[in-house]
């Protein structure tokens, strides 16, 4: 049986999908898979956190410039 992106068993043909989606709406079987937002959201929290500990200070401060330049426009004070 085929699985998800984070382990889920799932159906491989077209038959056995059209059965799981009946049971999930009907409620026999809760569907345990992750919703995209709440997903991207876990992942962003731990992710964020330990590239930002793998980063030297320099590429840090490089890459806030750089977004600080895309939201403001060459404008602001850090324009160079």
């Amino acid at each position: 049986m085929p699985k998800g992106p984070t382990g889920q068993k799932r159906p491989g043909d077209v038959i056995g999908t059209a059965i799981k989606v009946a049971k999930i709406a009907t409620g026999e079987v809760v569907d345990e898979t992750m919703a995209g937002k709440e997903y991207a959201q876990k992942g962003g929290i731990k992710g964020g956190k330990v590239r930002a500990q793998r980063l030297s200070p320099e590429k840090r401060q490089e890459i806030a410039q750089k977004a600080a330049r895309a939201r403001w426009g060459e404008k602001g004070t850090l324009a160079q």
